[in-house]
């Protein structure tokens, strides 16, 4: 007789779910494909798939812009920083995002949108030609293939967390449900998908936090634990002192740089400039979304309305990672260098389970399930917003362009759906790298520094000096590029164990250096390049370069006639003195 195989049992589970807590889930989970499924019946052509086809209103383009970034970096990443640094992680926020989502609104998006460029990497194509865009499009494609490996690795760790499944099973399920919508629906089920897990998101983190802060006497309560588990700590964990851990700036806790001054140049310079820009103006994970709105006008306000609810996320992601730094027993241990049992992977406790963590102990069931709910809601988010940039990417940008060219349009589609298959296959394999990080956001701003910083210091110079040339765009990406890398790899943590450690970089400093190299490399050798080529003609770059664009092909002839909150320019306005007096008060 054959040997029977043994069945799969569920090992010891870090949640204590109950009934209630999964009917939620279900419900959740109806809601997720139905929208899928009704998203289907508008995909008639390769622009209803890849851009919904461009006819979404401002207000919902706003969200999904919010929604698409509110995933792992967002959640488990920035609790993460919460838990180890504390509230100088607020800069990713407060500086390393809000300017550069008003400057994408106010100044580039009239570019993207008015050019009717399909993607980020087609601009390129359009202003410096095939070796620029060649180099953007194959390495925003390998960022978004890395960085949906961060989603899905922590979206499998809930449901390992939930069900006690191994890793593996779970990776591989939590893929097959967000293929199964993206595939079905394309942009526009991303897209109202991550509207519907907006609110699933505020509304499972909302009661964490404040139940959470209850729980330690609210914020003096708090304060008060920080300082003393700060004094507590031993000299060997490297605990940041009290003072820097409560207060946004200098922000040394966050960078590790001994030096207040530094500190605060490598945050402005480092996060708030090179990588907050790069980030937020150049990828098309984000602007894939403006791109999908109504009029020049919507797409303009879409970051602006997204920044809104941005500078109110540190509440409800930050603040539970302090919390849980103080009174989940597990995090106290590791901030305090010790190497506790479990967690989500099974491998040990990692700051990336400290919202995992602190629901365990404080939330009860039925909230519990909520949360949970919006865990996966906002990995969903994440990893969709990846998987649907990438097959827009490669379909029309590496497949169309240097593969197959004169194809029909459903063939494109089909191109597009297959795509999204390919990459979600391959997360599952790049999700096994981000599991060897203790601190997500670690590896993160680690891969923005390489793919995001030298591609916006190409498009930054390439759209406001017209004497850059074709040559110099693609050797000056290249060059920024291979500076970051090697600077990450000489730091001592910057990229875990493969980082040499020959430069006294650590800490998350180590990737706004990074970062800031290739932004320089890439500036200097576009300008040397530029002096000794040949640049195009003006008449080609009417719609690309800001200084021979006409002012009419730049906004909104109507916009002069919408009440003040409708126009571009008085929002982003309110935006930034809300962002400034957010500073100001912590």
């Amino acid at each position: 007789m054959p040997t029977a195989v043994p069945a799969l049992v569920p090992s010891a589970t870090l949640i204590d779910a109950k009934p209630v807590d999964y009917l939620i889930l279900l419900v959740y989970f109806v809601f997720v494909l139905g929208i899928g499924f009704i998203a289907r019946r508008s995909v008639s052509d390769s622009i209803d798939f890849f851009l919904s086809g461009r006819s979404l209103p401002a207000w919902v383009t706003g969200l999904a812009f919010i929604s698409a970034n509110l995933g792992a970096v967002e959640i488990m990443g920035m609790s993460a920083n919460g838990a180890q640094y504390g509230l100088p992680t607020v800069h990713y926020f407060w500086i390393g995002a809000i300017p550069a989502m008003l400057f994408l609104g106010v100044v580039m998006m009239p570019f993207y949108y008015g050019s009717k460029v399909r993607s980020v990497p087609e601009f390129m194509f359009r202003r410096f030609g095939t070796g620029a865009h060649l180099v953007n499009s194959l390495s925003f494609a390998l960022a978004q293939l890395l960085i949906a490996g961060v989603n899905l690795f922590l979206l499998g760790s809930i449901v390992h967390a939930l069900l006690g499944w191994p890793l593996w099973l779970a990776l591989i399920l939590a893929a097959a449900i967000v293929l199964s919508y993206i595939t079905l629906g394309g942009l526009s089920a991303a897209i109202y998908n991550e509207v519907l897990q907006f609110f699933v998101i505020v509304a499972s983190l909302l009661p964490l936090t404040l139940i959470g802060l209850h729980r330690i006497g609210g914020w003096s309560g708090l304060q008060d634990k920080i300082e003393a588990a700060a004094k507590a700590a031993p000299a060997s964990a490297g605990v940041a002192p009290a003072s820097q851990q409560l207060h946004s700036w200098p922000g040394q806790a966050l960078t590790g740089f001994h030096s207040g001054f530094l500190s605060v140049i490598g945050i402005v310079f480092g996060l708030g400039f090179v990588l907050s820009f790069g980030y937020w103006t150049t990828n098309f994970v984000e602007v894939q979304r403006a791109m999908a709105s109504n009029s020049i006008s919507a797409g303009r306000k879409t970051p602006i309305i997204g920044s809104f609810p941005k500078m109110f996320v540190p509440f409800i992601t930050i603040i539970p990672g302090m919390i849980a730094a103080v009174l989940v027993t597990e995090i106290g241990q590791l901030k305090n260098g010790g190497h506790p049992a479990g967690g989500a992977s099974g491998k040990g406790v990692a700051f990336n389970d400290s919202l995992l963590l602190l629901m365990r102990d404080v939330l009860p069931n039925g909230l519990l399930g909520v949360a949970i709910t919006g865990l996966l809601a906002a990995f969903m988010a994440g990893m969709a917003a990846n998987i649907s940039a990438f097959n827009t990417v490669f379909s029309y940008d590496l497949w169309q362009r240097y593969i197959r060219k004169d194809n029909s349009d459903d063939y494109y589609l089909r191109i597009g759906r297959l795509a999204t298959v390919g990459a979600t296959v391959i997360a599952i394999f790049t999700a096994g790298i981000a599991s060897g990080f203790s601190n997500i956001m670690n590896y993160l701003q680690t891969l923005f520094g390489f793919f995001n910083a030298p591609l916006f210091a190409t498009f930054i110079l390439g759209m406001f000096w017209k004497r850059m040339t074709a040559t110099a765009g693609w050797v000056g990406l290249s060059g920024g590029t291979i500076a970051a890398v090697i600077v990450a790899f000489l730091s001592k943590d910057a990229f875990g164990s493969l980082s040499t450690g020959a430069l006294p970089l650590s800490g998350q400093g180590a990737s706004f250096v990074a970062a800031s190299t290739a932004f320089v490399v890439d500036i200097a050798l576009s300008i040397a390049v530029s002096l000794v080529t040949a640049p195009k003609p003006d008449k080609e770059l009417v719609g690309l370069v800001y200084s021979v664009t006409p002012k009419e092909a730049r906004t909104d002839p109507l916009e002069h006639t919408y009440p003040w909150y409708r126009r571009t320019v008085p929002l982003a306005g309110v935006a930034l003195v809300m962002v400034v007096i957010l500073n100001t008060l912590f």
